[in-house]
């Protein structure tokens, strides 16, 4: 089974996986990095004006095949 690593940006620090995870394909990659996207996404806080990730998935010699941006940018209006 092929081993994919999921490095996450949250723009201040990158996170390198230095584990990564067997899944069958990269379509299971693809599904395994949305879901902790989504888990980041719930977790985003609501008073920051603007927050932006990137996760890229790797596979198994290195070379990023997949990446996801996840962006929340807040504004007050007045009026």
């Amino acid at each position: 089974m092929p081993r994919y690593y999921i490095d996450l940006h949250d723009g201040t620090q990158p996170i390198r996986d230095e584990v990564g995870f067997d899944l069958p394909d990269l379509p299971a990659a693809q599904a395994k990095v949305t879901r902790i996207m989504s888990a980041i996404a719930r977790d985003m806080l609501p008073d920051v004006e603007r927050q932006d990730y990137v996760a890229g998935v790797r596979d198994a010699v290195g070379k990023v095949v997949y990446r996801v941006r996840l962006s929340l940018a807040t504004e007050v209006l007045e009026g």
